[in-house]
């Protein structure tokens, strides 16, 4: 029976996606690198996603490889630090886009620092072009300068692209009054204003990334990365983890 020409991206709540990554959920529980059945299981979500019709980007952290600013606490050079930061959400972004590829989900990387040889520039009409042309496109180098972390960037890559949310996939059910994984009682709220999130210092994305979104009255959801199907339902409209606005 025809259902009117309705197609899969009709269904959805939000046209336009920027989901952000951690690097750490591409190490699994080995805590660094890259665990291969951990991305294989990543990329079959990123590819439901890309099924929906759904425009959609992807930033990826780089904290499996190196983290900038904890690299500096111990005595390296902050800017330089941040560098190798960013070259280590590019190698994430390479190891998704190889897979993904495998499953022939069409992929561009693209980065704020050049690097012509394995990736395209970073050049926001190419990167619309490439999201109307319904590939997927995994932004990496963070925002090409020190003292900004992959959350700020992903914020300000969604702004860029027009997106209608920000996902971020965690490995909690969302946004809780504490870390849930020190304090057993911490409560969880499945809804809450940008004010809120800063006031009480949760923790959702870093204050820039926060007053970014507040300041474009972009929607931040929080959700469980590895709950499969959670980034789709979440997509579609379902209550799926914590509401950021």
């Amino acid at each position: 029976m025809s259902d009117g020409g309705r197609s899969e991206q009709d269904s959805t709540m939000y046209r336009r996606v920027l989901v952000k990554l951690s690097g750490e959920a591409l190490a699994g529980e080995q805590g660094f690198g890259i665990e291969p059945a951990v991305v294989d299981r990543l990329t079959d979500e990123i590819r439901s996603i890309a099924e929906m019709g759904v425009r959609l980007g992807v930033v990826i952290g780089g904290g499996n490889i190196v983290r900038g600013s904890m690299a500096s606490r111990q005595g390296m050079d902050r800017v330089q630090a941040d560098y190798m930061g960013m070259l280590a959400t590019v190698i994430n972004a390479l190891a998704v886009q190889d897979l993904l590829e495998t499953k022939d989900v069409d992929t561009r990387v693209m980065t704020a620092i050049r690097m012509e040889q394995i990736a395209e520039p970073y050049i926001r009409r190419r990167a619309l072009r490439h999201m109307e042309k319904g590939r997927v496109v995994l932004f990496a180098g963070g925002t090409g300068n020190p003292y900004f972390s992959t959350d700020t960037a992903a914020v300000l890559r969604a702004i860029e692209m027009e997106a209608d949310v920000v996902i971020k996939a965690t490995k909690v059910q969302g946004v809780y009054s504490a870390d849930p994984h020190v304090n057993p009682e911490a409560e969880f709220i499945p809804e809450i204003t940008f004010q809120e999130v800063v006031a009480r210092e949760l923790g959702v994305m870093d204050a820039p990334a926060v007053s970014l979104c507040k300041e474009n009255a972009l929607p931040i959801i929080v959700l469980n990365l590895e709950e499969r199907g959670a980034v789709a339902a979440a997509i579609r409209g379902d209550r799926v983890g914590t509401l950021v606005s």
